[in-house]
Formats: structure tokens, C-alpha cells, sequence
């Protein structure tokens, strides 16, 4: 199986970009992720959404050959980051390649909550017509005080963080399987 990750910071020492990591790695052998390069990508523009960067078209392909997308997503002023809108934007014109393509929504932060809104939001945002892409209900992972829950290296220690995590990629994995099943027939 594989995962397109897609990272809502494009920040260096991004906590959510340690938890993509995480993932890539204790899960290895459950899926392929591949964490991709929103930073790179030029504002969306219509004028040139038939036309656009080479940027833009590898990512579009990296999207469409995935089985899946995780989105990692901090919150900035109660929604997701703009980089992360623009990424959306390039997604949901011209050839939609999300439309069908089961997502997974997980958030780290600082705060208590988490990324309780930015998460709400972007689900509401995949749920529109260029993208439609389902989220499975109930599998929400919102990690709050993630500063407390990284070690020094940026690894996940929090044992109650990885063990939900584990059970959460379990319920996507088998859900994923099944949205390629009933696709396939």
C-alpha cells in the first residue's frame, strides 16, 4: 500500500513533520509513505491550472498514484495553514485527483486541544466537490502537548499517543484495503 503524506508546516523542526516521520518509520511495514513537498508548489493561479509547473505536476502524480492521503496539519488561527489550502487548491482543479481517495487526518500541537479546529475544518474541505474524498469517521488523532510527547530526536515516546496511534493505523490500513476492494469491483 502507499500513502501520500502531506505535511500542513513548512517549517524545519515542524513537530507535525516529526510525526510523519514517525509514522514512515514504525509503520514500514504495514505501507509505503511518502512525505511530499508542499513548499515547492506556486500559489495556485487559474490562469495556469492547465499549464502548471513541473512542481505542481509531480505532486499532482504523486497524489493520483497513491493509495492514500495523510494529512499532517498543525493549526494556525484556528484553521489549517494557507500552504496547506494552496496544496488543496492544486488538488481539487483540472484532473481532481482526490476524488474517491480515501484521506487520513492527524494534528500535533502545542496547545491543549490540539488541532481540534484545523482538523474539523480541512475535513470539511475534502468533502467538497473537487475532492471528495472520505475520511473515515472516528479515527481522529489529535495530539496535544506534542512538545512533551517528543524526545530529544524528535522521536514519539508518549507510550498512550503511540499506542492509540497504532490502533488508529490499524483501523485505516484495514479501511484503506476496503475502499481498494470495493473500488476494484
Amino acid at each position: 500500500m502507499k500513502i501520500a503524506a502531506i505535511i500542513g508546516s513548512t517549517r524545519r523542526d515542524s513537530y507535525n513533520y516529526k510525526i510523519a516521520q514517525h509514522i514512515q518509520k514504525r509503520y514500514i511495514h504495514q505501507f509505503d509513505l511518502e512525505i511530499l513537498n508542499i513548499g515547492e508548489l506556486p500559489f495556485y493561479n487559474q490562469d495556469t491550472e492547465n499549464s502548471p509547473s513541473p512542481e505542481v505536476v509531480t505532486f499532482k502524480q504523486k497524489v493520483a498514484d497513491a493509495d492514500a492521503v495523510l494529512w499532517v496539519t498543525p493549526e494556525y488561527n484556528a484553521t489549517i495553514p494557507g500552504v496547506l489550502k494552496n496544496a488543496i487548491d492544486w488538488l481539487s482543479r483540472v484532473n481532481q485527483v482526490m476524488i474517491g481517495k480515501p484521506s487520513w487526518i492527524i494534528g500535533a500541537s502545542m496547545g491543549a486541544l490540539g488541532t481540534v479546529k484545523a482538523q474539523a475544518h480541512l475535513r470539511d474541505i475534502l468533502f467538497a466537490p473537487g475532492l471528495s474524498s472520505p475520511v473515515l469517521p472516528g479515527n481522529e488523532v489529535v495530539i496535544g502537548h506534542v512538545h512533551h510527547k517528543l524526545d530529544d530526536n524528535g522521536n514519539l515516546v508518549d507510550e498512550g499517543t503511540v499506542s492509540f496511534l497504532d490502533k488508529v493505523t490499524e483501523n485505516m490500513v484495514t479501511w484503506i484495503e476496503q475502499q481498494q476492494t470495493t473500488v476494484n469491483h
